[in-house]
């Protein structure tokens, strides 16, 4: 009786087990057919938006078909107008050549009548010397060329006039035998230091232009160099500028009515607002603006060694982190210590050297950070 009891309140337990479960699986049974329930709902609310999105998916088709059969007339009507245009262009370029050799020909033309006057010029000039020099030609003058007189040219006799050079001639050389031989030699000697003198300007004149020659391409390199530099020095400072004061701008740009050469201005914007003037900016501003400055300097021309002291002294602790950041982005390269009371500055640097007083001693304690 003791065992068959000892059974008894074992099937007894077992029982009250049974029943804790079968409420449980009850009360899981209402719980699943009530998320069932939910789960109908939502699938009868999803379907119908299922049939909506269809719905608006034909119309959103019918309205692309509709779009791509105006963008294809669209096409074709620019197809049509890039013909005309390069028809257009094409007399375009013919009337300009037309037009080129027009000009050309109307400069050898201008040229010409030029040309003419300067003679006409001359030879008026030349009468005028001949007829100041010799007195004789104004009164006789009306007398030449006509038939019958002494300045009949057509009918003058060659031959006379050959004898009579003959003569003159005969006469020139005994004259000549009382002239002075020495003088000669001294023209002939003056003529020669003439020609030498002549000769080295020549000389003088080739170098000077070559000089010229070098002194222009030299600065055409030199205007090329400072472009290179102010472009580069420009991308530069506005990269670091946005970096330490995110959503600004700032660049280097000649003054109105100036080129580059002339001289560069610093030009800050603030969200989308020009600043006229640097003294339009706080010390805070105008602080990390210097720093990209100095620093696009530097990147264009690095240095082995770059300290910093106390530069993120006016600046808040965004900017502070935003300098350390730009550091380690823009000179991935370069060595830099930096000198720094704030902790934003330390979070980009691979080395920190902290000084702190131990037992009334100054220490100085390094650690590498973990990268």
């Amino acid at each position: 009786m003791q065992s068959s009891s000892k059974a008894v309140k074992g099937h007894e337990n077992e029982k009250e087990r049974l029943v804790m479960e079968m409420e449980a699986v009850v009360q899981e049974r209402a719980s699943l057919e009530a998320q069932l329930v939910s789960l109908r709902t939502q699938i009868d609310s999803l379907t119908a938006e299922l049939e909506e999105h269809k719905a608006k998916v034909a119309a959103t088709r019918n309205n692309h078909d509709h779009a791509q059969s105006k963008l294809n007339l669209i096409r074709q009507k620019m197809k049509e107008c890039d013909s005309q245009i390069s028809c257009i262009l094409k007399d375009q370029q013919k009337l300009q050549q037309k037009l080129s050799e027009t000009n050309l020909e109307r400069k050898k033309m201008e040229n010409e009548v030029k040309r003419m006057e300067m003679e006409q010029k001359d030879c008026s000039t030349k009468v005028d010397k001949l007829i100041e020099k010799h007195a004789w030609i104004a009164p006789e003058k009306q007398l030449f060329g006509r038939s019958g007189t002494d300045y009949d040219f057509a009918s003058r006799d060659p031959i006379k006039a050959r004898e009579e050079l003959e003569r003159l001639q005969v006469e020139q050389s005994g004259l000549e035998k009382r002239v002075n031989k020495k003088v000669m030699e001294i023209f002939e000697k003056a003529e020669d230091e003439y020609n030498d003198l002549m000769s080295k300007k020549n000389i003088i004149e080739n170098d000077k232009s070559k000089i010229k020659k070098v002194i222009e391409e030299l600065d055409e390199k030199k205007k090329e160099t400072l472009k290179v530099t102010w472009v580069k020095v420009n991308s530069d400072f506005g990269s670091i500028f946005s970096t330490l004061l995110s959503g600004n701008m700032a660049k280097l740009e000649p003054t109105e009515g100036c080129s580059f050469l002339d001289g560069l201005e610093v030009r800050v914007a603030f969200g989308s607002v020009w600043k006229q003037s640097l003294s339009e900016l706080s010390g805070g501003q105008r602080s990390p603006l210097a720093l990209s400055l100095i620093l696009a300097l530097l990147l264009f021309k690095p240095a082995p060694l770059s300290i910093l002291d106390e530069v993120d002294a006016a600046l808040d602790l965004s900017h502070t982190q935003n300098t350390g950041r730009m550091i380690e982005t823009h000179f991935p390269h370069s060595q830099f210590i930096v000198v720094s009371l704030k902790e934003g500055m330390f979070n980009d640097a691979n080395v920190l050297f902290r000084t702190k007083f131990v037992d009334g001693v100054s220490t100085v304690q390094r650690t590498v950070a973990a990268k």
